[in-house]
């Protein structure tokens, strides 16, 4: 059996991702799938955490009237849906999860303490954080940077719905637009790249985090990219 290039990363799925081509909500067959690329890598020996996103219920960033605080913990709530739906999905394909949110809701999820998380991860449990960091004006992109950082994480793996990897401008717009296959978060920072915020930019930068980005529509792109395969964008701290 062909062994794994990382034992523990973070892997990054953003709330569009869940959702396949409809953009809202969730959908069925492509959570499903998830799964079951996510007990691939772990039965080959990967400790596995994953950060949701919360896009396909509510994005802080698409309202100008409401209060900013206010939207930003909906988002929060969003992201507490995905990974619900994300544990049931494993669960019944056999693989033992948590849920830890970073908002007490105890009925649902345990709240986020880091050596439960880290002693999950060590017992062979997928463990999912929910609810961001808990703060508002602080997005999922660095939540993935700052849990990757808090349990030693070696790689974020960060799924991307709609594009494999990283480019010079949007390639949806510009037919034109060069792909990268490696970057420097310097570079990301300096071109305003915006694959990624500022913030989870210089956490990964300054904890040499390294990162991928690929898309989530290839199917086992998360298996590959766990194996060490070339897909995608991989940025490093240089």
């Amino acid at each position: 059996m062909e062994k794994p290039s990382y034992k523990r990363i973070i892997l990054k799925l953003s709330g569009e991702a869940l959702s396949g081509g409809r953009g809202l909500g969730i959908d069925e067959q492509t959570i499903n799938n998830i799964a079951k690329q996510i007990k691939t890598i772990q039965e080959i020996g990967v400790e596995v955490a994953i950060v949701v996103g919360g896009g396909n219920f509510w994005r802080g960033r698409s309202t100008e009237r409401m209060d900013r605080t206010t939207s930003d913990y909906m988002g929060m709530l969003g992201t507490v849906i995905n990974a619900l739906a994300l544990q049931d999905s494993l669960e019944q394909i056999g693989v033992l999860t948590r849920v830890q949110s970073a908002i007490e809701m105890r009925q649902i999820a345990e709240p986020y303490i880091r050596r439960r998380a880290v002693r999950h991860l060590e017992k062979g449990r997928v463990v999912l954080f929910a609810a961001g960091s808990g703060n508002p004006y602080f997005s999922t992109d660095t939540t993935a940077a700052l849990r990757a950082a808090e349990i030693e994480a070696e790689v974020i793996l960060l799924a991307k719905k709609g594009v494999d990897g990283v480019y010079d401008s949007d390639p949806q717009q510009n037919p034109n637009a060069e792909k990268y296959d490696n970057l420097r978060y310097i570079d990301i920072l300096n071109m305003g790249l915006g694959v990624i915020d500022s913030t989870a930019t210089s956490l990964c930068m300054d904890n040499k985090i390294p990162l991928i980005v690929f898309g989530i529509d290839e199917p086992n792109n998360i298996i590959k990219a766990v194996k060490g395969k070339k897909i995608g964008t991989y940025v490093k701290e240089d």
